[in-house]
């Protein structure tokens, strides 16, 4: 079973003081491009997060964001008053008779009017919030599967496609041989030189072989099988696939360059027109 690279997971805890979110975003990447945002007091516990993260989500480009937002009055900035009032004298001696009101706006926005208690993190807190943050990755997970199976139904209707015009292409081998044993004859006639028959279908025979599509059309169906079983796998394999699909393209391009039949080439065309829809949702696969 595949899963797409894209996904979204979200969940939230309750704590008596504040409310956690997690959110997780991802898209499709070559590798794992990894961005955490998170308040600073939990940063100490960011290299053990990105490991998490990593090891659960392998690949794309994840934003992942931890949102605190307080359900108290408190707050952990708190006006530092001996600095405040020792301002508010300063400037009284600039401006005797100034209004106190407007020497305390200016006073709050002078260096250290304000200062931050830094918090320290709470064991028992952040177990809570790994549970959300396993229950968030949970989630995209889930998001990744169910995109996955999507992928996995166009996958299979398209290769089923590819797979018709093949055979169809095959079919056509026959008419088109006739075809150009037609045109072949026409020339020498047109050359009016008495013609050595054995000659002429040893040369002809030598001519077909260099159109003929048969190894084409076995490599091809090789690949497309390939392809199905390798949708099938238990590991991500999204890198896997991408290389079925260049060999694949291959095939179909060499059948192209031998087909010498216009029915035949417009039938390659379609392929190649299937095959590049399946390498664009291939970049979001696993």
């Amino acid at each position: 079973m595949i899963q797409s690279m894209t996904g979204f997971g979200k969940a939230t805890l309750q704590l008596p003081s504040k409310k956690i979110t997690v959110e997780i975003k991802s898209l499709n990447s070559k590798g794992l491009d990894l961005n955490v945002r998170m308040p600073s007091v939990y940063r100490e516990m960011e290299l053990g997060l990105r490991t998490q993260l990593s090891n659960a989500l392998e690949r794309g480009k994840i934003d992942f964001a931890i949102y605190v937002e307080n359900t108290t009055e408190q707050t952990a900035t708190r006006v530092n008053i001996p600095i405040v009032k020792a301002y508010i004298g300063q400037l009284l001696e600039v401006y005797p008779n100034a209004d106190e009101t407007e020497l305390m706006k200016m006073a709050v926005r002078m260096p250290d009017a304000l200062k931050t208690e830094r918090e320290e993190v709470d064991e028992n807190e952040w177990k809570q919030i790994e549970g959300v943050i396993s229950e968030a990755v949970g989630n995209i997970k889930s998001f990744r599967i169910a995109e996955g199976s999507a992928l996995e139904k166009e996958f299979l209707q398209r290769i089923a496609n590819i797979m018709t015009m093949m055979n169809a292409t095959v079919a056509m081998d026959g008419e088109r041989i006739e075809n150009v044993k037609k045109r072949l004859s026409a020339a020498l006639e047109d050359l009016k030189v008495t013609l050595d028959e054995n000659r002429f279908e040893q040369e002809l025979i030598f001519y077909l072989e260099k159109y003929d599509i048969t190894e084409e059309k076995v490599r091809l169906e090789n690949h497309l099988n390939y392809f199905i079983q390798t949708l099938a796998d238990k590991e991500a394999n999204g890198r896997k696939l991408g290389f079925i699909t260049q060999e694949m393209g291959r095939e179909i391009n060499t059948m192209g360059s031998k087909s010498n039949h216009a029915a035949m080439q417009k039938l390659v065309v379609q392929m190649k027109d299937e095959l590049e829809k399946i390498k664009e949702q291939v970049l979001n696969v696993l």
